[in-house]
Parts: C-alpha cells; structure tokens; sequence
C-alpha cells in the first residue's frame, strides 16, 4: 500500500508535467501539420484608427524613452491616438507625459490609485480608435511591429491581435536567467495555437482588440490581457499571435521581483478564469475549452502538484534504493533554488543555479498564487514590474 501510495504521488506532477509542458503542443503541432500556414495579411487600402493606451504608475524613469518609441512607429500619425494613463503617479510622470503634449500625446490622470486594470476602463471613453493596442511603459516595440499587428484585424474574423514577445537583456548580471527560455516557449507554444484555432491569452506588453469587444467595466482585480481572448470568444472571433509584431521585453534583474510578478500574474489569471470558466465547457466551446484547460488550467496545476513528489518519493524509498539517490537531487535542487533567489543583484549567476532558482521561484509563485485566489485574496491595486530599460 505505501509503495502504491508513493507511486500516485509521483505520477500525478510528472503526469501534469509531461502533458501541460510536452504533450499539448506534440498535439497542437500534429494538429497544424494538416493545415495552411496562415500568411501575414496585406496592408489595407486606410489603415483603420487606432488608440495606444499606455497606463503608467511611477514611470518617471522610463516614460520618455517609451513614448519617443511609440513616436517613432511606422504608422500614420493622423491614424494613431497614443494616451496615457497616470494612476495617481506621484513623481514626474504626469509632468513629463505633458512636454509630449506638443506632439500628439495625450494624458489621462486619475486622481485615486486603482490598478492597472481600473486604468484602462477609465481610458476606455477617451478612446477614440476602432481598434485599442494595449502596452506598457517598459517596454519597447519594434518600429516595424504596429503594422501588422493592425494589419491581422484584416480578418473579420479576428478580434484580438496579440505580439510576439523577445526577451532581453544581460544574461551574465541578472538573476531571471529561466525568463528568456520560457518566453521563447510560451510563444512558441501560442504559434502553434493560432495555427489550430487561436490563442487562450494575449500578451499583457503589447496586443490589440476592437473596440466592439472592450469591456469597459471589466473588473478591476481580473487580468485583462488574459481575459481579451475569452471575450474574442464570447464575440465569436478568435484571438491571434503576430509572429512579426515583437517588443522587447527586459527581463528582470532578480528573481524577487520575477516571484512576485509570478504570484500577480498567476492569481489573477486564477481569478479571471473562474470569472470566465463557462468557456471551460468542451460541450460548448469545443477545441477552445481543450485548449483553456491544457494551456491555462493544467500547467498552473503542475506547480502546487509537486508538492507530493517528495513525498512519493520518501515513501518509494522504502522499497526502491532509486528513489533513495533521486531524494537527496531534489534536496539539493531545492537548497540551490532557495540561494538563487537570495542572489545580489549584479552579481553573476551561474547556469547551474540560474535554472534551478527559476523552477523553484515559479513553483512556490504558483503555490501562493493558488492559496491567494482559493483563499479569495484580490488586491487590485498594481506594482509595476520594475525592468531594466528595453
């Protein structure tokens, strides 16, 4: 009985694992070989209005290279709004975003800090494109990359537009070492996607929706980047990564900030699927419903799930002298993990403790994500991600 009971144990995580992480996307890929690669749309006759909405809080470091980014983007400039939002910003943001004034930038202030989501459905009234690009202020997207994320709104069909992340930055002096390989599969994974059907998130640093999908009373503690493909669904469109629209993304300089980033992202996404978790329904929503639940649901599970392969493997131990060599790996595994993420910042990290510190950041990041959406926990408040500049 103990050996059978440790066996469970240990199947469970790795069976999550090997089908969240591998699995789906051999799915997905076999799914698409039998299908024509979509080509980038052409560029239409009149490029369509747009609104870049930019929320900002404390921004004073980075909003003047970003908005002479957005300046600098090929597309029309009597087809572009760019508008920023300021959460009660209490340095010089809203001072700098006004010299823009000159130049076509508008400024938004809100005068009670309510998070980023809130932000954005304050911008909405103020909007004044048929098609809303969402971004932030520490990123950069590329000066070729707004066209044809436009451009993919050329399909009727489409209703969310979503870019194509690239993770920069020094690998020798930040501690986020793990960041660049799972952005790289994570879009990857949403290529694949799109091939099949359409993606089940955008990404939360540059993606567009029309406006006839916004919700403009989202609520403010859900994850509106996330929620944008779930409600191209529930309008009947579908949601697409861009593989050309790519903005850089620095990655952070420690594994702090990336934890607590982690547990933001997760718990809110948490929170929003359980907001939107009819679309979970395979009766209903067929493909989509299978996708929600391998991309999304599944893979947040593996994290808290491998909370019981040490405890299957104790219990193996007994009776399998593996399990007694594959033990004390994990230990040592963990203790490197825990010393990555108490790393000085700027100081080299190795490899060997780079990757390491990452898979356990991520793991206990979901773990308390987990508790904080279970234990009804929402804070909708936002603290930016403080990244290098892009």
């Amino acid at each position: 009985m103990i050996e059978l009971i440790g066996a469970i144990c240990v199947a469970v995580p790795v069976t999550l694992a090997l089908y969240a992480f591998l699995g789906y996307p051999v799915f997905l890929w076999l799914l698409a070989r039998g299908r024509t690669t979509a080509k980038p749309q052409a560029e239409p006759a009149e490029w369509p209005l747009i609104t870049i909405c930019l929320p900002a809080y404390n921004e004073e470091q980075a909003i003047a290279r970003t908005l002479e980014s957005l300046l600098g983007i090929d597309y029309p400039e009597d087809r572009r709004q760019i508008l920023v939002v300021s959460d009660a910003s209490t340095d010089r943001t809203d001072q700098i975003v006004r010299s823009f004034a000159d130049r076509g930038v508008e400024l938004l202030r809100l005068d009670t800090r309510r998070g980023k989501t809130a932000a954005e459905n304050a911008a909405f009234p103020h909007c004044r494109g048929s098609i809303l690009v969402n971004t932030d202020a520490t990123i950069r997207i590329l000066p070729n990359a707004l066209k044809p994320l436009v451009a993919a709104f050329s399909d009727p069909h489409v209703g969310v537009a979503s870019g194509r992340d690239v993770s920069v930055g020094d690998l020798q002096t930040e501690g986020s070492q793990g960041e660049s390989g799972y952005v790289g599969y994570e879009m990857w994974v949403r290529g694949l996607e799109t091939a099949v059907g359409g993606i089940v998130g955008a990404s939360g640093c540059f993606y567009g929706i029309r406006r006839e999908i916004v919700d403009g009373a989202f609520p403010e503690m859900l994850s509106r980047d996330f929620a944008s493909a779930l409600l191209a669904r529930e309008h009947a469109t579908r949601a697409v990564s861009v593989n050309d629209a790519v903005c850089l993304v620095p990655r952070t300089r420690d594994l702090k900030s990336e934890y607590r980033r982690k547990v933001r992202t997760m718990a809110r996404g948490l929170e929003t699927l359980w907001f939107k978790r009819h679309l979970l329904n395979p009766v209903r929503h067929g493909s989509f419903a299978w996708m929600l639940w391998s991309h999304k649901l599944l893979r947040w599970l593996v994290f808290p799930s491998l909370i019981l392969l040490p405890i299957g493997l104790t219990l193996l131990a007994i009776q399998a002298k593996v399990a007694l060599v594959v033990v004390p790996l994990l230990v040592l595994g963990l203790l490197v993990g825990l010393a990555g993420l108490r790393w000085p910042e700027g100081r080299p990290m190795p490899v060997l403790v780079g990757i390491p510190s990452y898979l356990v950041a991520s793991s206990l990041a979901a773990i308390q994500a987990w508790s904080r959406a279970l234990r009804g926990q929402r804070n909708a408040v936002w603290e930016p991600t403080r990244r290098p500049l892009a």
